[in-house]
């Protein structure tokens, strides 16, 4: 017992020496940690309990047991239809916006200098843009929609398609654009994880008898960028889970027959619009618990890229 508890002061006297060894460190982080946990991490431990409560914003919360969780399975309908098309959002965005930041991080990171970096402003500048705007001028439901007026111009269509209106095409309209905005910062990981693989271990790999780009893509490139792909994966994940602002945005709010309908922007609904902030911190907590089982099953996926 004794020798434990020697250990355990040992490592919080390292600990210590750690910090005033890089406190110029610590104190460049301070500034985010500060906002984050003011904005980040006492949020989300207050809505836990909160989910258990009737809160209006209003009135003091009441303690209502688990019958937030109850009405949300037995009751709303809309909730049951959103957790399908978050399943579909994310099944769809969240794989395919990762191998689409990955193979154009690949190829852009082949070509020379200026142009990598040009590249790289071009992939990335849709995600930090309000570009929806432009979206609903090529989806627009009218004959001079460029969508439509394309179509219609190699005859596949003889009328104007309401692309953001008719419940068949809204989904899909949605999962378009959210891929053209997901290359994020998950994109600019792989491209510095690319930057940073040691040239060296391609000019062993040649001596070894690798020459294909395919081999030294699997051999050297993956396991090289273990952290980064870990990064880039649940930045997707994330993203594709809590991505509600593509579809209000683009296809209203509520969307038709609520086909866009996501469970974030479930939770919006009822947190910023009914400001029953108790339903909605329920809604939030099943989205979180989600989206940390897919964080884990992807951690264990890349596990052996991270050792």
């Amino acid at each position: 017992m004794a020798k434990e508890i020697r250990s355990a002061a040992g490592k919080k006297r390292g600990l210590w020496k750690s910090v005033k060894q890089n406190r110029a460190c610590y104190l460049m982080l301070a500034p985010f940690m500060l906002f984050f946990i003011v904005f980040t991490v006492i949020p989300v431990a207050m809505s836990l309990p909160m989910g258990f409560t009737d809160f209006d914003m209003v009135q003091k919360p009441k303690y209502v047991g688990l019958s937030n969780y109850t009405t949300l399975f037995l009751s709303d309908k809309v909730f049951i239809r959103s957790i399908r098309v978050t399943l579909i959002f994310a099944l769809l965005t969240g794989p395919i916006s990762f191998a689409l930041c990955f193979l154009l991080a690949w190829l852009i990171n082949e070509l020379p200098g200026k142009l990598r970096t040009l590249f790289t402003l071009i992939f990335y500048i849709p995600s930090m843009a309000s570009i929806y705007f432009v979206w609903q001028i090529i989806f627009s439901g009218d004959m001079n929609g460029y969508l439509n007026s394309f179509l219609m111009e190699l005859g596949i269509t003889t009328e104007p398609i309401q692309w953001l209106t008719d419940s068949r095409y809204v989904l899909g309209v949605t999962i378009v654009v959210q891929l053209w905005i997901s290359l994020g910062a998950g994109f600019l990981a792989l491209r510095a994880g690319f930057q940073n693989i040691d040239r060296s271990l391609y000019e062993a790999a040649a001596i070894e008898g690798l020459h294909s780009r395919w081999q030294e893509l699997i051999y050297i490139v993956i396991p090289s960028m273990g952290p980064q792909l870990m990064f880039a994966a649940v930045m997707q994940i994330v993203g594709s889970f809590t991505a509600g602002a593509v579809a209000q945005n683009l296809v209203g709010f509520p969307s038709t027959d609520y086909r866009a309908h996501t469970i974030m922007t479930h939770a919006y609904d009822y947190g910023w619009v009914r400001y029953e902030m108790g339903y909605a911190s329920a809604i939030c907590t099943l989205l979180f618990i989600a989206m940390y089982i897919c964080n884990r099953l992807i951690s264990r996926g890349l596990s052996k890229y991270n050792d």
